[in-house]
């Protein structure tokens, strides 16, 4: 009878947390006055999350909502409007893309087809021609659902390093701070708000990966850059939203930082790849994050290569 009870128990809990993920997986939390974001997964993209396991902004403003980023193709995006309705139920006038990787901007042709105009800047635009094949091979083949998303950058093309914009009434500023995660990426700074979307220059409770193209000198110096912002609410690429730095200097400011630097001198000491990632592979104030044990080893061989490369 014990052995019953206890696995009913077991039972009911495994459903109840499974109802529970099943009704919040594609909803909008708020982060301030009408301020809202959707917080995706931390896990890797799939037929489930449809690709969405990266953050987006919603902004209300007096002509509707601003999106901050646009899902991966057309079935993400229009989850995303629905989430938006479900918060309040007024047109999506306008998406503003951080980055070139698929979630980020995939989704931009379905809501320029229901009447969005499109916001980025210059070398976020240039990177999404550029790897277009790429990160559209990789979201189709986890997400078929997304699949025959079109190539739609933005309407309204930001030039400077700084861009200051107002949208319903909303100040912003579009701010590039040095090529990070891809290049040309971005962060959406709202000064009447305390409010910034870092897109994929933070990273919080999971694990940032270094991937070939990107550059963690230039996103370290971006991080430092941005970090000046006296933000109080941080909206990171992945994980839950932070009030204040605290969070987000531990989980991707200090790891950043310690990578460059421990790299750098690793090469200058003419160490060797090798020796530099088994003397730094166990680095425990990071082992929080998920995917850690996936991506630690490789950033510090990528990082290692690139700046040997550089000296």
């Amino acid at each position: 009878m014990k052995s019953v009870l206890l696995f009913l128990l077991t039972l009911g809990l495994s459903v109840q947390a499974w109802a529970g993920q099943g009704k919040d997986l594609f909803a909008a939390e708020k982060v301030t006055d009408g301020i809202y974001a959707y917080v995706g997964p931390i896990d890797d993209r799939s037929p489930e999350n449809l690709g969405l396991n990266n953050n987006i902004g919603l902004i209300d403003t007096s002509e509707g909502w601003v999106l901050v980023d646009a899902g991966g193709g057309d079935a993400a995006a229009k989850k995303i409007e629905a989430m938006a309705k479900a918060v309040k139920d007024q047109p999506i006038t306008a998406v503003i893309n951080l980055g070139s990787q698929d979630h980020r901007w995939l989704g931009n042709d379905y809501f320029a087809r229901q009447g969005a105009t499109i916001y980025a800047y210059e070398g976020t635009i240039d990177t999404q021609k550029r790897m277009y094949d790429n990160v559209t091979n990789r979201m189709f083949s986890a997400v078929p659902a997304n699949k025959g998303a079109k190539q739609k950058t933005a309407d309204k093309v930001l030039q400077g390093d700084k861009n200051t914009l107002t949208i319903g009434g909303v100040a912003m500023q579009l701010n590039f701070y040095g090529d990070a995660h891809f290049p040309g990426d971005a962060a959406l700074w709202l000064p009447g708000k305390k409010v910034l979307f870092t897109g994929d220059i933070v990273y919080l409770d999971r694990m940032l990966g270094i991937h070939p193209w990107s550059d963690p000198m230039a996103w370290n110096e971006a991080y430092q850059a941005m970090r000046e912002l006296p933000a109080e609410y941080v909206v990171p690429g992945h994980g839950q939203v932070a009030e204040g730095w605290d969070r987000v200097d531990r989980d991707t400011g200090d790891y950043l930082k310690k990578l460059t630097q421990t790299m750098y001198d690793a090469a200058d000491a003419f160490m060797g790849v090798g020796s530099a990632v088994s003397d730094n592979k166990d680095w425990p104030e990071f082992k929080h994050l998920k995917h850690y044990d996936s991506w630690h080893s490789t950033n510090l061989n990528r990082t290692y290569l690139k700046l040997e490369s550089s000296m």
